[in-house]
């Protein structure tokens, strides 16, 4: 599958082509705090099958597996991309919240479950509104 995307600013933006079974959702606490949410989609594709245009940061950051990984993000809007081999990048960790396709990448795995926040498997009970009912909480 081919795919396309960009930060929000639109100062980076990539095409990759990707294989749909190599979309993972990670419960790390990497991933929550980088993301700023409780989990991270990410969709897996070698480095030659990932074009990029612009220039991202970096930050290198040894994971939980003891690995070590390079962020990539825009470095005007903050927007995280990937996530790859600091040296030589070998396969892309594409973030699912930056693909413009991003409803069609269905996740096939889940890791780091340890982490998962507990409250994940009642979310679907949570009252879901289509815009922004923010409001309601606010109001109390």
């Amino acid at each position: 599958m081919n795919i396309t995307g960009q930060c929000h600013c639109g100062a980076i933006s990539f095409t990759a082509l990707i294989d749909p079974a190599k979309v993972v959702v990670c419960h790390c606490t990497d991933c929550q705090t980088f993301s700023g949410a409780p989990f991270r989609e990410v969709v897996l594709t070698p480095a030659e099958n990932f074009k990029l245009t612009g220039t991202p940061k970096h930050y290198v950051k040894t994971a939980q597996s003891g690995n070590p990984r390079a962020q990539g993000f825009c470095g005007n809007c903050g927007t995280q991309l990937y996530a790859t081999e600091p040296d030589t990048p070998k396969v892309y960790g594409i973030r699912a919240g930056c693909i413009n396709e991003r409803a069609q990448l269905t996740p096939k795995l889940a890791i780091w479950g340890n982490s998962a926040m507990p409250w994940l498997k009642t979310l679907h009970e949570v009252p879901l509104h289509e815009t922004n009912g923010a409001s309601a909480l606010v109001k109390g």
